[in-house]
């Protein structure tokens, strides 16, 4: 009689990290976030060894990850771009979208993923150099943020940078945290659409979930965003000269008030300013 010879299980399949979320996304969307990788992050971008981007939760279509190939690509033209999702379904759809817009083979691609970047092959063991996570963790209990960030710090290539972003519906509003490799908050950037704002803290309904909870009379956030507030309507006069030269005044002066606001005044012009983490009690 032959010995029965026992088989070993196959291991079981590594799932993704995170849940699917709601996956709305639109043209244009997130051109706020592109042009500043493509303005103060682009060093980064262009030093890279493996100029690698990860697009982390890009949602129901290609276009927003196909945008920023695009746009790296003036910075860089190797960049490589992986569109990551935890439905399936989801990178079926994008990868035919692409097909049908005629990118295949423009250095985008599509897998799936969650926060740990994906099954071992999908980067076949490289590192991105930035990860996007845009209206993402907005959607999660803010007790998951920390964690959420320390996974996709753990991947990052060394001095690579996690963007935890928010935006409204069609990209005149957003907000993200600038995250380092280590899984350290390092600045709050805030980057409006200067046309007809009434104030600056109209942001804070798409700060990202971080901070959204906490804007709050009392907390650090909250009263960054009144300064801002108190500044634009100080540099009121300045209207007359456009909502440019407003706002740059504006951030020059909670700048001048203390506030260890990063960048210079041409980003200000642009209705985009940063400031350090900490102090706005991250």
């Amino acid at each position: 009689m032959a010995a029965c010879v026992r088989v070993p299980a196959s291991p079981a399949p590594r799932r993704p990290v995170g849940r699917p979320t709601r996956g709305t996304t639109g043209t244009n969307r997130l051109r706020r976030l592109d042009r500043w990788l493509v303005g103060p992050g682009a060093s980064l971008l262009r030093s890279a060894d493996d100029p690698l981007v990860v697009d982390l939760g890009y949602g129901a279509s290609h276009t927003t990850t196909a945008e920023l190939a695009a746009r790296l690509r003036v910075v860089r033209p190797d960049v490589d771009v992986v569109g990551l999702e935890i439905d399936p379904e989801r990178v079926s759809a994008a990868t035919e979208g692409l097909r049908r817009a005629g990118l295949a083979g423009t250095g985008v691609r599509f897998a799936v993923g969650g926060f740990e970047l994906g099954a071992p092959g999908v980067l076949g063991g490289r590192r991105p150099v930035v990860v996007r996570a845009a209206n993402v963790l907005r959607q999660y209990p803010v007790e998951e943020v920390g964690p959420a960030w320390r996974l996709v710090a753990s991947r990052l290539a060394p001095g690579g940078l996690l963007l935890d972003a928010t935006c409204d519906e069609v990209g005149r509003r957003a907000a993200w945290v600038v995250v380092d490799d280590d899984g350290a908050p390092r600045s709050l950037v805030l980057s409006l659409r200067l046309a007809g704002l009434e104030r600056p803290g109209a942001v804070a309904e798409r700060l990202p979930k971080a901070l959204i909870e906490r804007n709050v009379p009392g907390e650090p956030v909250h009263a960054w965003l009144a300064a801002l507030d108190d500044a634009w309507a100080r540099e009121a006069p300045l209207a007359v000269f456009g909502a440019r030269q407003r706002f740059a005044a504006a951030v020059a002066r909670v700048r001048e008030a203390g506030w260890p606001v990063q960048g210079r005044p041409a980003r200000w012009r642009l209705g985009e300013v940063a400031v350090a983490a900490a102090s706005v009690g991250l």
